[in-house]
């Protein structure tokens, strides 16, 4: 499916009465969500292990 095709069909699935700013958060978290996927694919993630030993860290 394209970009083009996936935008319209999230609009198509929100409320009628969505605003601008709704659309523009969707749009922001969807691109946001699918460069982690890439950077996840190409190994720049971290490991579930890594991350909770940061909160643990941080949250002391």
């Amino acid at each position: 499916m394209s970009t083009k095709q996936e935008v319209i069909e999230l609009i198509k699935n929100l409320p009628d009465d969505v605003t601008i700013d709704d659309i523009m958060e969707g749009l922001y978290k969807k691109a946001q969500i699918e460069e982690a996927i890439y950077e996840i694919d190409q190994g720049k993630g971290s490991s579930h292990e890594k991350v909770r030993e940061h909160f643990n860290k941080w949250l002391k």
